[in-house]
């Protein structure tokens, strides 16, 4: 049975300014995660109320000063006084040891690093009270004192698979990259949880030179071709009205309308999919017919006017939501705001809550272990499952060049 704790924050809760009484966090699940740190000497320690951005000088460098931008923006917005953050630049993951070595850990938050390299080493200085919240996109490092933030597709192609009409059938379409065989790793164990079944896939190089073959395949086009045409000579030998009429109406068509899948999850993104999309109409697997879905990715109005993409659907949440933020971040920076900057953004309102709520080390990993909370986040509400955070998405659909939230189906 759930239960329900609304827990009073004085500032802005993670992340939107209202005048409701939005700063709530809410226990929503009895599920424990699976790290365990009860025998960890330092957790009586307090929480430190200096917080370290570690970033490398390798990483992207707009990237690097962005993220530094965009918590300079979450301090001086929330007005938040009872935390300070420094920004410790290095050059290697030597660099970064010999950084953790000349410093008391016990207590001590980090914000990074981006790279899965230097996340790798973090673990070793959970046994030192440390707690890391890296940008990492390897979730094999989610454990102990790491925590992963970031846009993972497991939580997004979950969220697809809870829309789907009991009984959908679905094909699936990817590019033969890291991205897409990643997808293509997780899909099946997702769809195997879910009321919906995977009928079909199949994949192309990302250089697209074999889409055309990749799109006719997962939609039988040869198949449904050959179909048409046996219907139309049969047609074509009969003399009556109706099987004339029959006739003049398959001309128009060149396969059968009969596919065997009611979605098509495309997962891609970029140019790619500008490139790919517009096939799937071409060689009749036809958008009114067959719902197109996409992933989180989609999440740019570059994509919105595509006209073979207009009534598909992704997980996200509406732009609306995070359009504030983004504006007075250009108005304050002169530049825009990259998608993924929301993700430090939505961990300084957690950390401050933590700290102005007096934490220690074994009260914060009871609220993000233990209780399953969530938090309210320019994302969307965010909790943390096996030190991972998962979101809650929207289903949004692309129409008439926007994308807006529908609701859930029964």
């Amino acid at each position: 049975m759930q239960t329900e704790e609304n827990l009073d924050i004085d500032k802005p809760s993670i992340i939107e300014e209202t005048s409701k009484k939005t700063d709530q966090i809410n226990n929503f699940s009895n599920t424990e995660n699976s790290s365990s740190n009860d025998n960890n000497q330092f957790n009586e320690f307090s929480i430190h109320k200096n917080i370290t951005i570690i970033l490398s000088t390798e990483d992207d460098t707009n990237v690097v000063n962005q993220f530094i931008n965009i918590i300079e923006f979450a301090v001086y917005q929330k007005n938040l006084k009872n935390i300070s953050f420094e920004v410790k630049l290095y050059k290697d993951t030597k660099q970064l040891e010999d950084f953790f070595g000349e410093i008391d850990l016990s207590g001590k938050i980090f914000i990074g690093p981006l790279s899965t390299s230097d996340t790798k080493i973090l673990n070793k200085y959970c046994n030192k009270g440390a707690i890391f919240f890296s940008f990492s996109s390897n979730k094999d490092l989610a454990k102990d004192c790491v925590y992963l933030v970031n846009f993972f597709p497991e939580n997004e192609i979950r969220t697809v698979f809870d829309y789907f009409p009991n009984n959908s059938k679905i094909a699936f379409l990817y590019p033969e990259n890291s991205y897409g065989f990643g997808i293509n790793k997780i899909i099946d164990h997702i769809a195997n949880q879910s009321d919906s079944v995977i009928v079909n896939r199949a994949s192309y190089s990302e250089d697209l030179s074999n889409a055309p073959e990749a799109i006719k395949e997962l939609g039988k086009y040869e198949l449904r071709k050959y179909e048409l045409n046996r219907q139309k000579k049969i047609l074509a030998n009969k003399k009556d009205t109706d099987s004339k009429k029959r006739l003049i109406k398959l001309e128009r068509f060149q396969t059968t309308q009969n596919l065997d899948f009611t979605h098509v999850i495309i997962a891609d993104y970029g140019l790619r999919l500008l490139q790919v999309a517009p096939l799937l109409p071409y060689y009749d697997i036809d958008p009114n017919i067959v719902e197109f879905v996409g992933t989180g990715a989609w999440d740019d109005e570059v994509f919105y006017d595509e006209p073979s993409l207009d009534g598909s659907i992704y997980p996200g949440i509406e732009f609306v939501k995070r359009k504030k933020l983004f504006e007075e971040y250009y108005n304050l920076y002169n530049e825009n705001l990259l998608r993924t900057s929301t993700l430090p953004y939505d961990v300084v309102g957690l950390l401050s809550f933590i700290i102005d709520n007096n934490y220690n080390l074994s009260s914060f990993y009871d609220l993000l272990n233990k209780s399953n909370t969530k938090f309210s986040g320019i994302d969307g509400s965010f909790s943390f499952l096996n030190n991972i955070i998962e979101r809650d998405l929207e289903i949004l659909k692309i129409e008439n060049g926007k994308a807006k939230a529908v609701l859930q189906q029964e």
